[in-house]
């Protein structure tokens, strides 16, 4: 289990359209939003990714950047990017080893075979999760799934952040001693 206020585990990664995405060399004053899902093959994923691109603005206008990741190939990440369309920033990375997965605390599924949208799963693949990570790269803020649905909403993120801007409000659930 990932811990707030500790570091998070390094994430360095090729970005579908060139380049590299690297956690420890970003630059965000207020730090990365990394939204991690599951693949080509989850319709409720594109949707998702859909709603990040859409708030991908409102999280830069406070200092986060924002990075989707999955454990997809290159090809299938660049086609859930083409069916996602994004246009305000944000940045889809591919590649992700199913063991650095469980390093950050996701669940890893077996395939099932095709989805309803006719797609096919990989034989493993990681559940989804949503972390903010702070510029010094240690937890703000994180939720795991063990399913596709139920995630949290980036506009609810977005509001819950002015108030942690606003009111200097630090990473919770920090506690690891005798309860």
């Amino acid at each position: 289990m990932l811990m707030p206020r500790q570091k998070t585990p390094g994430l360095a990664l090729p970005l579908v359209g060139g380049g590299t995405f690297d956690l420890a060399a970003e630059g965000s004053e207020r730090g990365t939003l990394v939204c991690f899902y599951r693949g080509l093959h989850c319709p409720i994923c594109a949707t998702y990714l859909k709603e990040l691109d859409k708030q991908a603005p409102a999280f830069a206008e406070r200092g986060v950047s924002v990075l989707a990741v999955s454990s997809d190939d290159e090809e299938r990440a660049t086609a859930m990017q083409e069916k996602v369309a994004p246009v305000n920033g944000m940045r889809v990375a591919y590649g992700l080893q199913l063991d650095a997965a469980r390093d950050w605390g996701l669940y890893i599924s077996t395939s099932r075979g095709n989805t309803s949208i006719g797609i096919e799963e990989p034989a493993l693949f990681s559940e989804p999760g949503v972390f903010l990570v702070s510029p010094d790269q240690s937890l703000y803020f994180g939720s795991v799934q063990t399913m596709p649905f139920m995630r949290p909403h980036f506009s609810e993120l977005v509001g819950a952040l002015d108030f942690a801007i606003a009111n200097n409000y630090p990473a919770r659930g920090e506690y690891t001693g005798a309860v």
